[in-house]
């Protein structure tokens, strides 16, 4: 008797629907609560190109019929948007979309301006490397003349850039030339953060712990530099600063470097075409005057490499559904100093280790004892703008 109640009940609904469709219309259906809305299941996003002045992002919005009929829903308009830092990202719409009984994925083609990159990497930096994405979703439906919100999707992008130049192994400055003898000097510590960031340059403050074996004084008139990501310069220059480090001393520098913003989306192109991933390389050199001389010496020891990678949409390792941004950790490789990869989640921890170099004692004066190498410990967790359907904002 059950059953067959059932079964009346579900054709009495039919038709109730179908006299309200020719009565009322679907409008009135859904007043009296006969017809549900429609919903959103979720957001899938990836990265389908990038040019030099804007990325494309592919998305399928799936939308959720839930009435028990076989009868389209037409009019149905779909607004999306994504949120980098509360920076409006990529914005899209597509209208007069029908949906049948069911779920259906409505694609939508939108185009991230790479010019908003720079925006978004002050907010970055500014926030402690730390970026919330947020995806919004709208369905309108003229035909039930309601809109309905999907619930926002957000997600944590954090990097973890710097960490690794912090290092207290003993790193030996060799001139290389006949009127001094190698070493000229000895770097027993390096450490770096992030200084003033401003709309036009992101500061990266520096601070070398500087040894002289030497018996008279060794002076640094200027210290130059050269940043790159992915062989793209986003920064180069030279410190104003002198430094004059006394006999058989040991001094602290300190140097402001620079990245140029407006270099950054240039960056970001290479970034995407490399399935998010980034070689960070920083270079040094120094004027130096000792013994009479002046003379250049490149910083080898100095140079700090770092590659690291984004996930932004949180599934970048799905080779057909793409990046979803219903997933919720983000996760990085990083390579370290010294060739070694690791992968490392939102809670897992990240090893860099730098490796040891033994100093030769000079002629003229002992060598003072290396710092023993040390293993940095970083805790990893990593870790556009658009328009109606191949637009861009």
């Amino acid at each position: 008797m059950g059953f067959v109640s059932a079964v009346l009940g579900g054709r009495i609904r039919i038709v109730l629907v179908a006299l309200l469709v020719v009565v009322g219309g679907l409008g009135g259906a859904y007043a009296m609560g006969i017809l549900g809305a429609p919903s959103v299941d979720g957001i899938d996003n990836r990265f389908a190109g990038v040019n030099e002045t804007a990325t494309v992002i592919e998305t399928d919005v799936r939308v959720s019929n839930p009435n028990p009929i076989s009868a389209t829903l037409s009019g149905i308009s779909v607004d999306y948007s994504v949120s980098m830092n509360d920076i409006r990202m990529a914005n899209g719409s597509k209208a007069g979309v029908s949906i049948g009984k069911g779920t259906t994925a409505i694609p939508l083609r939108t185009t991230l301006a790479n010019e908003r990159i720079p925006d978004w990497w002050v907010s970055h930096i500014q926030n402690g490397e730390h970026t919330d994405l947020a995806v919004n979703a709208t369905v309108t439906s003229s035909t039930l003349g309601q809109s309905f919100e999907a619930p926002e999707i957000t997600r944590p992008i954090d990097t973890d850039l710097l960490s690794a130049f912090n290092s207290t192994e003993t790193r030996e400055v060799n001139a290389d030339a006949p009127v001094v003898s190698d070493p000229v000097l000895y770097i027993n510590e390096t450490r770096a953060e992030w200084g003033e960031t401003t709309e036009e340059q992101t500061a990266l403050d520096l601070t070398f712990v500087v040894h002289n074996p030497k018996s008279y004084p060794v002076a640094i008139t200027e210290l130059g530099y050269g940043i790159s990501m992915n062989d793209v310069t986003v920064g180069n220059g030279t410190t104003e600063s002198e430094y004059v480090i006394p006999a058989k001393s040991t001094e602290t520098i300190e140097a402001t470097t620079y990245i140029d913003n407006e270099n950054l989306d240039e960056w970001w192109v290479t970034h995407i075409e490399r399935n998010q991933t980034t070689d960070l390389r920083i270079e040094f050199d120094a004027k130096i005057d000792a013994a009479g001389s002046t003379f250049t010496v490149p910083l080898d020891a100095l140079t700090y490499e770092k590659t690291f990678e984004t996930d932004i949409f949180g599934n970048k390792g799905d080779s057909e559904t793409g990046d979803s941004t219903a997933a919720n950790g983000e996760t990085a490789t990083e390579t370290s100093q010294t060739g070694q990869t690791t992968t490392a989640s939102e809670t897992d921890t990240q090893t860099t280790t730098a490796e040891g170099q033994t100093t030769s004692s000079p002629t003229d004066s002992p060598t003072p004892t290396p710092t023993p190498t040390t293993t940095a410990t970083t805790t990893q967790s990593e870790s556009g703008t658009t328009t109606t359907d191949d637009g861009l904002l």
